[in-house]
């Protein structure tokens, strides 16, 4: 009670709504959807500078999100579906629905449109009441699919600095333009996405301990340095304060073991690094779906102790081919010798 107080409080009528639809994942008879639902905050990563960096990042953590909000969704057929968000404003749609397949692009993406359903909604709504949402289907032209992380993966975060400061430093203060991406890393991704046909269309899946948060700072990344489309899959914003139950299984396990069980005639390669527990995470996977795993590339972050304990787990891991890389360039070659690219 006291919390729905405190959050009313926080409201600012004067700040339109707004809904985020996130890029997720389902199949021909199975909508997945999640966004969360909250004021426009004026976020624009188009201006650049510490000053803007900092800003843009105080506006992501401070959003003020609409508890119990009623919002419906349409799909390009016009059929029409409700759900509800929770005291924090997510929303979650997770139903079996048919014929999902021939409503997708050629990439697989299907489009739908968000919008609050409210009656009694009072307050200035943004895009005429209407945002998008969009979930993947892979083609029935992939291949394989491919499930990365971010952080330090594809994008320099600095995850293994001292009390993680660099993570810190980067996203308050350096503007999404100026975040890097690894060498040869977009190239390796897309060739991947390509397949070994080089049309193939293989989905993509980017799995972060980052918060939803920080979804759309990460998704212009993913779109500025022309890696390929994905669905994005971020965690709940944890504060050192919060109590409440952790979950059993470390979030990124947990999701990828929900995109292998959702797509058990398909296989996956997984990418990450040797940073925190990439290699533990993605050896107990390929334990778990042997089948289903056709390999694992882990990019070397500049920690020798980690290096050294990453190199002995897969010195002994035989279940499928792995390989820790310095560049990209090494896992393309390796990836080519599988014949899992041109």
């Amino acid at each position: 009670m006291l919390k729905d107080v405190l959050q009313k409080l926080r409201l600012h009528p004067q700040d339109p709504l707004q809904i985020h639809g996130y890029q997720t994942y389902g199949t021909d008879n199975h909508l997945y959807l999640l966004g969360r639902a909250l004021e426009d905050e004026g976020v624009n990563f188009d201006k650049t500078g510490v000053a803007n960096a900092f800003k843009n990042a105080y506006k992501q953590f401070r959003s003020d999100e609409l508890p119990n909000a009623k919002l419906k969704i349409r799909l390009p057929d016009d059929r029409v579906f409700y759900t509800e968000t929770d005291s924090d404003g997510y929303f979650k749609v997770d139903q079996a629905v048919e014929g999902l397949r021939k409503l997708t692009n050629d990439q697989g993406w299907l489009q739908l449109e968000l919008g609050y359903d409210d009656e009694n909604q009072k307050r200035l709504i943004q895009n005429d009441n209407r945002f998008s949402g969009q979930m993947l289907i892979p083609s029935k032209k992939a291949e394989y699919g491919v499930i990365s992380d971010i952080d330090d993966t594809i994008l320099r975060t600095g995850v293994t600095s001292l009390l993680k400061w660099r993570v810190i430093f980067n996203t308050l203060f350096k503007d999404v333009g100026n975040r890097t991406p690894f060498k040869g890393a977009a190239s390796f991704y897309n060739k991947l996405h390509l397949g070994k046909s080089g049309e193939a269309s293989n989905p993509m899946f980017y799995v972060s301990n980052s918060p939803w948060n920080l979804y759309h700072y990460l998704q212009a990344f993913i779109k500025n340095n022309n890696f390929p489309k994905g669905a994005i899959l971020l965690r709940d914003f944890r504060t050192p304060f919060d109590r409440t139950q952790k979950p059993e299984k470390p979030h990124k396990q947990q999701e990828i073991r929900n995109i292998l069980s959702t797509y058990l005639d398909m296989q996956f390669v997984l990418i990450g690094d040797s940073g925190e527990h990439d290699a533990d995470i993605y050896i107990e996977i390929a334990e778990e779906f042997p089948e289903q795993i056709k390999a694992i590339y882990l990019r070397s972050v500049n920690h020798e102790k980690r290096v050294f304990r990453v190199r002995g787990l897969l010195e002994r891991f035989e279940i499928t081919p792995a390989l820790l890389v310095k560049e990209s360039a090494m896992a393309e070659d390796h990836a080519r010798e599988l014949g899992l690219i041109q």
